[in-house]
């Protein structure tokens, strides 16, 4: 939609510390219970709730059990942010 992607993805464990410069990122929990962690706190996301990390905020997802959600970003937007990486996922891939 204008250039915004809709992914739909599953994660466990802690991610990496990681920003955005140039866009804001946003969270919606489909299923399970997500924290995100902030160098100076972190906030809750749980089943049906949004939230919206704004660009340049390093961030880190964490999940204790699987959680379900779906981000909504600009086309073309690295999941790792700055910092690249082996956890770097492809752009584009449809399912």
């Amino acid at each position: 939609m204008n250039d915004y992607q809709f992914k739909i993805v599953k994660i466990e464990g802690e991610f990496i510390w990681h920003q955005h410069a140039d866009t804001d990122e946003t969270f919606i929990v489909l299923d399970g219970r997500l924290r995100i962690e902030f160098r100076d706190g972190h906030v809750i996301v749980n089943a049906g709730e949004m939230y919206v990390v704004p660009k340049g905020v390093e961030h880190r997802p964490v999940a204790e059990a699987e959680v379900r959600m779906l981000l909504i970003e600009p086309r073309g937007v690295v999941n790792t942010g700055d910092q690249g990486g082996d956890r770097t996922a492809q752009n584009d891939v449809w399912i």
